[in-house]
C-alpha cells in the first residue's frame, strides 16, 4: 500500500517531522506577529482605561489577616483618630481613592568569588602472606608471573579545581506616578494598582506598579515611597520600534531555547 505510514521510508518521515517542527515554530509568534503587522507605519497603541475587577485574570489579595478591632470612638474630640488634617484626611483611604507613589531605586551589588581546590591520593595495597598460597601453587596461577603479593594494588588520583566569578550590578530609577486603591483588606491596609504609559514618536514607555500599602504610611501630601509597599511588584518596560530593534528573532529566541550548548 502506496503511502501509508508503514510504507514510508526513515528520510520522508525525517522530513515529515521536520515540516510539523517547523508548522509549530511558525504558528507560536503569528497572533502577535499579526498584530505589530497592523502597526506597520503607526505609532503603538496605548492601553484604555479600565476597572481592574473587570480584568478576567484579576484576582482579589488574601492575606492573614488580624482579628478585626473597632475603631475608638472620641465624641468630645475635635480630632479624628488617624486624622492628620484638622478639617478632612486628605489621604486615600477606599476603594478608587488615588495616591502618589514615589519610586527612586538606586541599587548597587558587586559580587567577586574565587575557589580553588587541589587534592592528591596515592593507595597502596598487597598480600605479602595469603594462607601459604601467594607462591607459584596459589596467587600465581591466575596472576601474571611478575605479579607478587606484596604489590597486587597501586592507585593514585589527581583533582584540581579553580573557579572565579563576579557580579557587578547598578540599577536605578526616579519616577512617580498615581496609583488606584482597588481593595480594602480586613486590618484596613489597602491594596493599590497603577499604569502609567507615555508614548514619544513610535515608542510606548509602560510603568506599572501593584502592592499593599498601610495607610499609616501614606504622607499628609498622599503619597507613599516604593520601599512601603509590600508584595511590591514594578513593571518598567516599552515597546515600539526601538524595543523591536532591540529583541533577538524569533528563529533566534526558538533556537537559543532548544539548542542544547
Amino acid at each position: 500500500m502506496t503511502g501509508t505510514a508503514a510504507s514510508r521510508t526513515p528520510a520522508s518521515r525525517l522530513v515529515l517531522r521536520l515540516a510539523l517542527l517547523g508548522a509549530v515554530a511558525a504558528g507560536l509568534p503569528a497572533c502577535n506577529a499579526l498584530s505589530r503587522m497592523s502597526d506597520i507605519g503607526s505609532a503603538p497603541e496605548m492601553t484604555r482605561i479600565q476597572d481592574p475587577q473587570a480584568n478576567p485574570n484579576y484576582q482579589p489579595v488574601s492575606l492573614p489577616m488580624p482579628t478585626p478591632v473597632p475603631a475608638e470612638r472620641n465624641p468630645n474630640s475635635l480630632w479624628r483618630t488617624g486624622a492628620k488634617a484638622f478639617f478632612k484626611d486628605q489621604r486615600a483611604a477606599k476603594v478608587g481613592d488615588i495616591m502618589t507613589v514615589s519610586i527612586t531605586i538606586d541599587d548597587k551589588a558587586q559580587i567577586n568569588n574565587t575557589t580553588t581546590r587541589s587534592r592528591n591520593n596515592s593507595e597502596n595495597a598487597g598480600i605479602p602472606g595469603f594462607f601459604g598460597l601467594e607462591g607459584a601453587a596459589g596467587l600465581n596461577k591466575i596472576l601474571p608471573e611478575e605479579a607478587t603479593g606484596a604489590n597486587l594494588i597501586s592507585a593514585t588520583s589527581s583533582t584540581s579545581n579553580t573557579g572565579n566569578g563576579g557580579v557587578n550590578r547598578k540599577e536605578q530609577i526616579n519616577l512617580k506616578v498615581a496609583a488606584l486603591v482597588t481593595q480594602v483588606l480586613p486590618n484596613g491596609n489597602l491594596v493599590i494598582q497603577g499604569r502609567q504609559e507615555v508614548r514619544v514618536n513610535y515608542e510606548l514607555r509602560d510603568l506599572q506598579i501593584t502592592g499593599v500599602v498601610r495607610p499609616e504610611d501614606i504622607t499628609a501630601q498622599n503619597t507613599v515611597t516604593y520601599e512601603k509597599i509590600a508584595e511590591a511588584r514594578i513593571s518598567y518596560g516599552g515597546r515600539g520600534q526601538i524595543t523591536d530593534v532591540q529583541q533577538p528573532r524569533y528563529g533566534q529566541q526558538l533556537f537559543d531555547i532548544i539548542m542544547p550548548w
